[in-house]
């Protein structure tokens, strides 16, 4: 099967990758067109997964398809934008139509809850890895960035932290499902598999949070790119973590604090708010938790409950480098 051929019968007849909400003209001609209304502005973000790197080796594609585009649009969520559309640069090292088949369809389920469409691409053969692009639009000047938090302001996170991390015994094959205690391996599993960017949480936060990121590389490691865009220092309070009971009944209490801070793929917003939005945005129903505060100075630092500085080492993942 040719190039085009597998654009055609794959991803290209797929309901999201159809003509309509912003998108003016999709697959099938040289460019893309996108339509913003006046004083939107475009929120574009690209990220590849590379086999072995971001997923195991041989995954399971309806999976990938899911995860690939989610880890993607969290970055819209992390800028406040509404998503518009993707691209989707494909390798693969040979063909598959039952790989290709699934690969779409857990794309289309998580394009289908993003309500993204997807607006062209490429294909070509190689080691098999996903190089994503979404484009999402934002009302001018709303969009949330690193840089702005400031002295005083509360330092939250968009829901629990770590069980992606905690999945990755079972991701890896180091650990049977059956091995864990029943109501366990599901819940990480799904996290890992099929994080749910907070497109909602982050469009709440325009006008109310001063900075916000998507955790990616680990809690503390973003939470630093937020004190070194800011110019401040965070301060973490241990025990205001919020952790599933899930990831502590696998990993105890201490391994699931560890996965937490420094795990990484948790895809939920970490951002600094003013104490005063903090109750509307919980009554409204968005997953708030506070877990510190934005001080002068600069750095991240993890505090007890007695507020001695405990800041582990180990501070989340960076590429080239491995953990930090």
């Amino acid at each position: 099967m040719g190039e085009f051929e597998l654009i055609s019968r794959y991803f290209a007849a797929a309901p999201c990758a159809q003509a309509g909400d912003g998108v003016a003209l999709g697959i099938g001609d040289d460019c893309a067109l996108l339509a913003l209304a006046p004083g939107e502005q475009l929120a574009v973000s690209t990220d590849t997964l590379v086999s072995g790197v971001h997923f195991p080796a041989v995954p399971d594609p309806f999976l990938l398809g899911q995860r690939s585009l989610a880890v993607a649009v969290s970055d819209l969520a992390a800028m406040g934008a509404q998503p518009l559309g993707f691209t989707l640069a494909l390798t693969l090292p040979d063909f598959s139509a039952q790989w290709l088949g699934r690969y779409a369809e857990g794309l289309q389920q998580m394009a289908q809850r993003c309500a993204i469409r997807l607006v062209g691409g490429d294909t070509t053969r190689g080691p098999l890895s996903l190089t994503l692009t979404v484009l999402g639009k934002v009302p001018g000047g709303q969009a949330l960035t690193r840089g702005g938090a400031r002295p005083g302001e509360l330092f939250c996170v968009g829901g629990v932290l770590g069980e992606a991390a905690g999945a990755l015994p079972f991701v890896l094959g180091e650990r049977s499902e059956r091995s864990a205690a029943p109501g366990v391996a599901g819940p990480l599993l799904a996290h890992y598999w099929a994080p749910q960017p907070q497109l909602a949480l982050g469009q709440a936060l325009r006008g109310r949070a001063s900075a916000a990121i998507d955790i990616s590389d680990g809690l503390l490691a973003d939470a630093g790119h937020i004190a070194e865009a800011s110019g401040v220092a965070v301060h973490i309070e241990r025990s205001r973590l919020p952790l599933s009971d899930a990831l502590v009944a696998f990993a105890g209490e201490q391994g699931a604090f560890d996965a937490a801070l420094a795990g990484g793929d948790d895809y939920v917003l970490a951002f600094s708010l003013p104490a005063q939005h903090v109750q509307a945005l919980q009554l409204a129903g968005q997953p708030v938790h506070v877990i510190g505060q934005v001080h002068a100075g600069h750095g991240v630092t993890l505090l007890s409950d007695d507020g001695r500085d405990i800041t582990p080492a180990k501070r989340g993942y960076q590429h080239f480098r491995g953990p930090m």
